[in-house]
């Protein structure tokens, strides 16, 4: 993607603006020169992991490196999980309803100001629903609008509108795919021995936990908008990105293969069974909502909303080119996790905080310690399982909201999303941007929706 920046200063719109623009600006500056690719950061954060194991939990050497290979394959099912959710959400956001959908809400943006505001929005949405539909769908919204501005003659800063868009995932551990939420609400989970079973009234769907979201919500877009740089220092693309094609493809279905091919009836029946299954599954069977059926709803809305098997596997195609460096970075997180693990220093992180802890204070002390392990494990559920059985250990002895505690993990987890690359590569895939093109304003994100999670937390 060529991208082309002017220099010249104007002045700046608010003094809030020039506040947070003054804010910004190191950390826009330190990303920029200082910010490898992700898969160089994971390579990075192997080898600090391997010398903190070593010098902290006093852990051989050899230890070390058994553990690391060891592990290194431990994800491989989760890998083909969000192999899937990642191709069939790609997919889903670009059918012809869907992609239209996005178009038009691009389309009512009238100035640079509403376009950071409003990609912010609809990604925290989107990420509400699901984190996979949020990483996709801020991403495709962030595009469609850079065009849409483009074709308007609004001058938008391209990697702000990324960062605002992507900026949203922030709360996605506080809504309906939130690992932890739903992992202590299924029956026979892996600590419900010592907890017990929590239903999500108590945890997502808990007044202190909406009222943390409506916060982020209504106050993350103002907070996005007022980092819009003068229009002579905008970074704009010089060309409109075009967007694959989503309608129907057109051949001439001249043998029985071809017609077969470009006929919608098997995405009738196949859909319409997966439909039933649905249906089934959480009327009659009270099924909750995990990644498998998320994975499953992607994939059958995507075959219906599509006008042929054909249609549907050219943008299952076009989805899978976002993979391959996602995919390569699981083996190295696997085992990064692995010497976390074995040396005990995850469980040495953990404890640390909880000796500092009072019961009021430890839901806080379990988000931010949940923030620096994330750096470290970027996936919700591994990284429950590692601080799960000491956080809420802690809990129960110091006698905190057992609940809160829990999802100040989750909070944790999400938080620290903002400056760990891990996440935003299928996003930046779609935007045809660097990871460190934004990762600078999505610092300003993590301070601000940091002081709301921890006050949250503490007062709510």
């Amino acid at each position: 993607m060529r991208m082309h920046a002017t220099t010249a200063e104007t002045r700046p719109s608010s003094s809030l603006n020039r506040i947070l623009r003054a804010l910004a600006q190191p950390f826009v500056t330190l990303m920029q020169r200082w910010m490898p690719d992700a898969f160089v950061f994971a390579l990075a954060l192997t080898v600090l992991t391997f010398v903190l194991a070593v010098t902290v939990a006093d852990y051989s050497v050899m230890s070390a490196i058994n553990s690391w290979g060891g592990h290194l394959w431990d994800l491989l099912a989760f890998m083909s999980q969000i192999a899937l959710t990642l191709i069939t959400g790609y997919a889903l956001a670009h059918t012809p309803l869907v992609h239209g959908l996005l178009n038009r809400t691009a389309s009512t943006v009238s100035s640079a100001t509403g376009a950071y505001a409003l990609v912010c929005f609809v990604g925290m949405l989107a990420s509400l629903f699901s984190w996979a539909v949020g990483l996709i769908v801020g991403a495709i919204i962030a595009r469609e609008t850079a065009n849409a501005c483009l074709e308007r003659g609004i001058k938008v800063h391209y990697p702000l509108l990324v960062a605002s868009a992507y900026s949203g995932f922030v709360v996605w551990h506080q809504g309906l795919s939130s690992s932890v939420g739903l992992a202590i609400a299924t029956p026979n989970h892996f600590l419900a021995d010592m907890m017990g079973i929590v239903p999500v009234s108590e945890t997502i769907f808990s007044s202190w936990n909406l009222t943390i979201v409506a916060a982020v919500l209504l106050t993350l877009p103002f907070v996005m908008m007022m980092l819009c740089p003068s229009d002579q220092d905008c970074v704009e693309i010089d060309h409109k990105l075009e967007g694959e094609d989503d309608a129907a493809p057109r051949v001439r279905t001249e043998t029985p293969a071809e017609r077969i091919e470009n006929s919608r009836i098997f995405n009738l029946v196949i859909g319409s069974a997966g439909l039933i299954f649905l249906a089934y599954y959480f009327l009659v069977g009270e099924g909750s909502l995990n990644l498998n059926i998320v994975n499953l709803i992607f994939l059958i809305s995507g075959i219906l909303l599509t006008s042929s098997p054909k249609h549907y596997v050219s943008l299952i195609a076009d989805g899978g080119r976002t993979l391959g460096p996602i995919l390569v970075q699981y083996p190295f997180y696997a085992g990064i996790m692995g010497i976390m693990l074995d040396s005990g220093l995850a469980k040495i992180t953990a404890a640390w905080f909880v000796s500092i802890s009072t019961a009021a204070t430890l839901p806080v002390w379990s988000m931010i310690s949940g923030g620096l392990i994330n750096i470290f494990i970027p996936s919700g559920g591994g990284q429950w399982a590692v601080q799960g059985p000491i956080m809420i250990e802690a809990a129960k002895t110091l006698g905190a909201d057992i609940p809160r505690v829990a999802m100040g993990v989750a909070i944790g987890d999400q938080w620290t999303n903002m400056i760990q690359p891990f996440w935003t590569i299928p996003a930046l895939a779609i935007a045809g941007l660097h990871v460190r093109d934004i990762l600078g304003y999505c610092v300003i994100a993590l301070i601000w929706t940091g002081l709301i999670f921890a006050g949250g937390l503490l007062f709510l």
